[in-house]
């Protein structure tokens, strides 16, 4: 597969140093995009029956954060079902609470697990903690 490195960077933009070339014919552009720099280091596909049906098949994301940016980034985070007809460009659902309003961390997910009822768990090297994370129908 084609990813159309170096012309293309990130998705469809293209790169400042080839943003005057034609990218190839046979790019693969993603399917979604992520937040820049949110150094996502855990994924994992959910196959559990606890969250609605839509989430089957998707992403969640364990985004560790970012450490140099003006306005910090970084969650645990999840995407839609892949089987959806219109591929998302963004993540879906977020769980709140790693950044304060001043842009603080409270956490560091870093890695992101399901259990064998569906629910997940998200460890945070910030906090020092395992976090599970349930849906219970509301």
């Amino acid at each position: 597969m084609n990813f159309g490195f170096p012309i293309v960077g990130g998705g469809k933009p293209r790169t400042n140093e080839y943003k005057n070339q034609t990218p190839p014919a046979d790019v693969t552009f993603p399917q979604a995009r992520w937040t820049a720099h949110a150094a996502d280091l855990g994924m994992t596909f959910y196959s559990g029956r606890m969250f609605p049906q839509n989430y089957r098949g998707g992403i969640f994301s364990a985004q560790h954060g970012s450490w140099n940016r003006t306005t910090p980034v970084g969650r645990a985070s999840c995407s839609p079902s892949s089987r959806m007809t219109a591929p998302p460009t963004r993540p879906k659902c977020s769980p709140m609470g790693w950044l304060t309003e001043n842009g603080e961390y409270l956490g560091r997910p870093v890695d992101i697990a399901q259990l064998p009822d569906g629910s997940l768990l998200v460890s945070d090297d910030f906090a020092g903690a395992i976090y599970r994370i349930w849906y219970d129908g509301r």
